[in-house]
C-alpha cells in the first residue's frame, strides 16, 4: 500500500468513502425529506470532482494497493476556508435536492487543519491504513503551520482510541449535526 495526493479520477470513491464516514443516518439527514441515498451521492460525487469544495479530490489523500485501487481516504483542509469550501455544498444541495443547507453548524474554524472525513474500505481494514493516512493529513497540516483537529462522535469509542491513539488529545465538547461530539487536536509530544 501506498499513500498518495487525490486526482479528479478518485472522486467516485472519494464520495463513496466520505459518505462511509459520514453513516447512512447522517447522509440521509443533509439530503433532507423525500431525498434517497443515491440521490446524496450524486450530490457527493458533484462536490468530490469539484476543484473547491471542503470534499474535493484537491483535499484528499488516498490510500492504494500496488494495482492502483483505491482503500482508503482521508479529506482535510485549512479550517480557515470552511465557508468558502462549504459554498459549493449549499449549491449542489439546493440544486439537486431542493433543499436550503445554509445555517449549519461550523465544525472547524481558522487556525486549524480540520481533518474532515477518514474512511477505509471493509476490505482493506486492519492492515493500519486508518493510520497512515492520518498521519499524512497531520504532515499536510503541519506543512500548511496548522495543528490538526477533528470531531469525533461520543457514540463512536472505537474511532477515537484510533484517534488518540495517534496522538489526538481531547479539547472540548462540541456539537454537530445534532451529534454530541469531542474535538480533538494533535499534539506534538517532544521526547
Amino acid at each position: 500500500m501506498k499513500i498518495i495526493e487525490a486526482s479528479k479520477e478518485h472522486a467516485p470513491e472519494i464520495a463513496r468513502l466520505v459518505m462511509m464516514a459520514m453513516t447512512d443516518e447522517c447522509c440521509l439527514n443533509l439530503a433532507g425529506e423525500g431525498n434517497t441515498l443515491d440521490d446524496f451521492s450524486r450530490v457527493m460525487n458533484r462536490l468530490t470532482a469539484a476543484e473547491h469544495s471542503q470534499y474535493s479530490y484537491r483535499n484528499a489523500i488516498l490510500a492504494v494497493n500496488d494495482d492502483g485501487q483505491v482503500a482508503g481516504a482521508i479529506v482535510s483542509y485549512d479550517g480557515a476556508q470552511l465557508h468558502s469550501l462549504r459554498d459549493a455544498f449549499y449549491k449542489a444541495a439546493e440544486e439537486e435536492l431542493h433543499v436550503d443547507r445554509r445555517g449549519m453548524d461550523d465544525e472547524t474554524t481558522a487556525g486549524e487543519w480540520y481533518l474532515d472525513s477518514l474512511a477505509v474500505f471493509p476490505e482493506f481494514r486492519g492492515h493500519g491504513l486508518a493510520h497512515l493516512l492520518l498521519q499524512a493529513a497531520i504532515s499536510r497540516g503541519a506543512d500548511n503551520g496548522l495543528p490538526a483537529t477533528l470531531l469525533v462522535d461520543k457514540g463512536n469509542p472505537r474511532a477515537e482510541r484510533l484517534y488518540r491513539s495517534v496522538g489526538f488529545e481531547y479539547v472540548e465538547d462540541a456539537t454537530w449535526g445534532g451529534h454530541s461530539m469531542r474535538r480533538l487536536r494533535f499534539i506534538t509530544h517532544c521526547r
